[in-house]
């Protein structure tokens, strides 16, 4: 007789051993606040990757011409990206010493190198082919890269919404080039105007994704005053130039049109 499996329960079905196993600090001790970086910034991938499975299914809905459905999902993106910052105050609960208790341990690694919030940028339009240079060609993480690169950004999606609204007047946009960063385009501006100014479903759509930029910007934001007020000036590790950098991110939104319109409404 074959034997029946084990009852599913809610440890093997969150695979919560395996889970719980993957917390490793390396200092000596260990270092007690190591513990608290290490599950930050894995709980920061598991977000990572659920907004880029949100992000995938939202681009869907947009080329589709799914508004309605689009609502929702931009709601819990937005909302996920508010967890994000959120997280940043617990972080902040470690002192600039207790960092530095085991910051050496982290040697060449850093933040720097999570090729998830590449991707994550890379769908936003933040599109930059000298990122893929930091990973290894062949490595699963050079490939994820490269097939986001290639791949259409929730812009695009948002253009194809755009073009199948009554309100505007875009035609056959020329195809776009979706390697490249997002650049301002007058037609697009001419359409999005004329979509806030009927006011149905597709403006509550361009909203959000001004709710979507600004969610990022902000995070951008806190996460680089936090950088600042717990290493101030010093190199990051894996030979960043830590704050210096992440200072350079800021107040470079992710879509440029749906900005310069707000000076025409």
């Amino acid at each position: 007789m074959t034997p029946r499996p084990p009852a599913l329960t809610y440890a093997s079905y969150l695979k919560v051993d395996e889970l719980l196993a993957l917390q490793q600090p390396l200092s000596d001790g260990p270092e007690h606040d190591e513990m608290l970086f290490i599950v930050i910034h894995q709980v920061y991938e598991l977000w990572f990757k659920q907004m880029l499975h949100e992000l995938d299914r939202l681009c869907r809905l947009l080329a589709q011409g799914d508004g309605l459905r689009a609502l929702g999902g931009f709601t819990r993106i937005l909302t996920i990206l508010k967890v994000l910052v959120h997280q940043i105050d617990v972080l902040e609960t470690m002192t600039p010493l207790e960092f530095l208790s085991f910051r050496d341990r982290l040697e060449s690694g850093s933040g720097f190198q999570s090729f998830q919030f590449r991707e994550f940028e890379f769908v936003l339009g933040h599109k930059q082919p000298s990122a893929l240079e930091r990973y290894p060609e062949g490595s699963e993480h050079r490939a994820r890269l490269e097939r986001r690169l290639a791949a259409p950004t929730l812009w695009d999606g948002f253009l194809a919404y755009l073009q199948q609204d009554e309100a505007t007047d875009l035609g056959a946009l020329p195809p776009r080039d979706v390697t490249q960063p997002i650049a301002p385009s007058p037609p697009v501006q001419d359409a999005v105007i004329a979509v806030y100014r009927a006011a149905g479903l597709a403006a509550q759509v361009c909203e959000r994704m001004v709710d979507l930029d600004e969610g990022v910007q902000e995070w951008r934001y806190r996460h680089v005053k936090m950088v600042q007020r717990t290493i101030g000036t010093k190199m990051g590790t894996g030979g960043s130039d830590g704050a210096a950098y992440l200072m350079r991110t800021l107040n470079h939104p992710c879509f440029p049109d749906l900005w310069a319109v707000r000076a025409e409404l």
